[in-house]
């Protein structure tokens, strides 16, 4: 709508970039228009460059610069500037797990089309990396990972609440990859000046909030078990007091009474708490086992990532 109100017009098609750049070269033919590629076209890498000088420029005791990639036009011409500068500067990339394009070109030597899934770092969902851009960063990167959809939601988290800074799912891999557990959390980096662009707040209000609850999960602040309580009066409220008293936030609570094969005065009450961290929750557990509530842990939340 703001793009609208300046005048452009607006089309959108296909299910991410690749769909939505064939049909617009289909445009140019038809109308006669001029493409100008985002991340492929010679002068839009050489304007990245000028990131690259910035960071040696303003941060000359740089160790190692982390920047995301999707269609590799930002880390072809940042890492060009940076190595022609300061070749002893490491220049790694980071994609999204789900639409690892650059690396799956790295490994046929050309880019090839990657199967691309849908991801929260959806800026960076290009199925085929630019053959210019590509062209420049093989020589230039000195290496290319992945991070996860936690670790990209846990990245933004972060953000959010140390720097106060909202940035969207793509421009926030770099720190996702840094995150302790990530592919980059690496002695080696340890102590070092490293450098990460933030390069994008696109991000929709309603999508930050599911991302935010993603990330709290990820973070053990937010967690969902099943309990079996009883079905008589005062079972629930016990259940409730005890969350209570020990600081746990109900967020939700579902009760199942139909789908049961246990005594016909329980019932399964799924709930999701709001904790304080992992230690907070690792408290919840044991007193709920210790009052005989036995809880099953979803999986997902149980799992702590960092």
């Amino acid at each position: 709508d703001k793009c609208r109100k300046f005048g452009a017009k607006i089309i959108i098609h296909g299910a991410h970039i690749g769909e939505a750049k064939e049909f617009a070269e289909k445009l140019i033919a038809s109308e006669g228009l001029e493409y100008v590629n985002g991340y492929d076209d010679p002068p839009i890498v050489a304007g990245a460059g000028t990131m690259g000088i910035e960071i040696i420029e303003d941060v000359p005791c740089v160790d190692a610069v982390v920047v995301p990639v999707g269609g590799a036009g930002l880390i072809a011409g940042v890492s060009c500037a940076i190595k022609t500068l300061k070749p002893d500067v490491a220049v790694y990339g980071v994609e999204p797990e789900f639409a690892a394009s650059y690396i799956a070109a790295l490994d046929a030597g050309t880019p090839v089309p990657a199967t691309i899934t849908p991801t929260l770092a959806d800026g960076l969902a290009v199925p085929t990396v630019g053959p210019h851009a590509f062209e420049v960063a093989r020589h230039y990167v000195d290496e290319c990972v992945t991070c996860t959809e936690k670790e990209v939601s846990l990245a933004i988290l972060r953000l959010i609440e140390n720097e106060k800074m909202v940035v969207e799912g793509g421009g926030a891999t770099g720190l996702a990859a840094l995150l302790p557990g990530a592919q980059l959390d690496r002695p080696e980096l340890k102590g070092k000046n490293i450098v990460v662009p933030l390069c994008g707040g696109n991000i929709d209000t309603t999508v930050l909030g599911r991302v935010l609850e993603r990330g709290l999960a990820a973070d053990d602040r937010m967690k969902n078990f099943v309990a079996t309580v009883s079905d008589r009066p005062g079972g629930i409220a016990r259940l409730t007091t005890l969350l209570g008293d020990l600081g746990a936030s109900i967020k939700d609570m579902y009760h199942e009474r139909a789908f049961l094969h246990s005594n016909i005065d329980q019932v399964h009450v799924k709930v999701v708490v709001e904790l304080q961290g992992k230690e907070h929750a690792q408290k919840i557990e044991q007193a709920l086992v210790e009052n005989g509530y036995d809880p099953v842990w979803d999986d997902s939340s149980h799992k702590t990532m960092i």
